[in-house]
């Protein structure tokens, strides 16, 4: 599902995902060389003026044709109001503001919420992460009935263990969605993964 060639090894990330979770694409590998100056001056150096084209770049990706049929709206893993606050943007709303307008469909970000604030990701193991992310997202009272029976696209920047966007992608799925794909532009090895 995640668009990986396997050259023989079996996939360590798919498993991880639920069944409705129908694909994922990732651009580049993440972290070292350019790919991760990039996603650091993104997420830390101010630089929200690269998200137009790093969305061009997500919005090539290649997908299974019903993925390209059925997606109805991107969107985009909400960060902490602290955090937003202190980057000044979500770094994922803005990849999925520019994603919807290369794919021609809307951005429904404002039906994701997060409930609560949590630790960075970056210094916790597989297993801490999981447990910082249950339970912190929900769709909003008013997305049901926009979102009920659609097929989302779940944009974020960096997919590392896939913590953060399985808990969203429950989030929508309680909600009502049928079928969630997720985007994003860097994705860590998982652990196993060949070199």
């Amino acid at each position: 599902r995640c668009g990986h060639p396997g050259d023989g090894y079996a996939c360590r990330l798919c498993p991880l995902f639920p069944p409705w979770v129908r694909a994922l694409r990732s651009v580049c590998w993440v972290p070292g060389g350019r790919a991760r100056d990039i996603v650091h001056a993104l997420k830390y150096g101010g630089w929200g003026s690269v998200a137009p084209e790093i969305a061009e770049r997500m919005a090539r990706l290649e997908w299974p044709s019903d993925v390209i049929e059925e997606r109805a709206a991107v969107i985009a893993v909400p960060l902490a109001a602290s955090r937003e606050r202190e980057r000044g943007y979500n770094q994922s709303a803005l990849l999925a503001r520019h994603l919807a307008l290369h794919w021609k469909v809307p951005d429904w970000s404002a039906a994701l919420q997060r409930t609560r604030a949590t630790r960075t990701q970056t210094q916790l193991t597989p297993e801490a992460r999981t447990r910082n992310v249950s339970g912190a997202f929900r769709a909003s009272p008013t997305a049901s009935s926009n979102i009920r029976g659609s097929h989302i696209v779940l944009v974020d920047d960096v997919l590392t263990t896939g913590a953060t966007v399985v808990a969203c992608a429950a989030a929508l799925r309680a909600a009502g969605v049928r079928i969630v794909s997720i985007v994003n532009f860097g994705r860590a090895p998982a652990v196993g993964d060949p070199s």
